[in-house]
């Protein structure tokens, strides 16, 4: 019969150090495993945004404008039809949001959709459909360069989602973000 191990502090430091090692070795090979597909799906979702934010182009550039980046897209004669702007912020009531908002070639908001939000579910997570072309606090068509998009309730005309202010406030101010990186845009 096998004698038993003692429990000692050195064994106990050993037997530690082997279990840590082999957890960290296999979540460092799980880690590897699942980077590119995790990297594929966002790229997926950033090209499904790109989408369905901007009106129909044949033709898209990616540039980096004032640290943000844009996708812009062309028509087949080489003519602005608008662009797609990856804007965020951490002013969120949960924390970060990442939206990707779209503009026609005049300024105006074609659509947007959230890319990254940690919001309260049922409340601040309605900013989905919230903003939306005939919902409540709608802002497609609207152009931001003209007057910024600001709440009711801070002097503007926007109706903010109830019970989530702060998840308003944020979404309104990245939509205005984007509307100053658009008109940056040099073609």
């Amino acid at each position: 019969m096998a004698k038993k191990a003692q429990s000692t502090l050195p064994n106990m430091l050993v037997a530690l150090t082997v279990i840590a090692l082999v957890a960290a070795a296999a979540l460092a090979a799980l880690n590897g495993v699942t980077k590119e597909p995790i990297a594929q799906a966002q790229q997926a979702k950033v090209e499904a945004a790109i989408s369905a934010v901007l009106p129909a182009f044949d033709r898209l550039e990616d540039r980096d404008v004032d640290g943000s980046v844009c996708h812009i897209g062309y028509d087949a004669e080489g003519n602005l039809v608008g662009a797609a702007i990856e804007a965020g912020n951490d002013k969120g009531f949960g924390g970060h949001l990442q939206l990707m908002v779209g503009f026609d070639k005049e300024g105006n908001v074609c659509g947007y959709q959230i890319l990254e939000t940690h919001e309260t579910p049922g409340l601040g997570a309605k900013a989905s459909e919230w903003f939306q072309k005939d919902s409540k606090g709608d802002i497609i068509g609207r152009r931001p360069a003209d007057a910024a998009l600001t709440v009711k309730k801070d002097g503007g005309d926007v109706d903010a989602i109830s019970g989530s202010t702060i998840t308003s406030r944020a979404f309104l101010s990245i939509v205005n973000d984007a509307a100053n990186v658009f008109s940056n845009i040099t073609i």
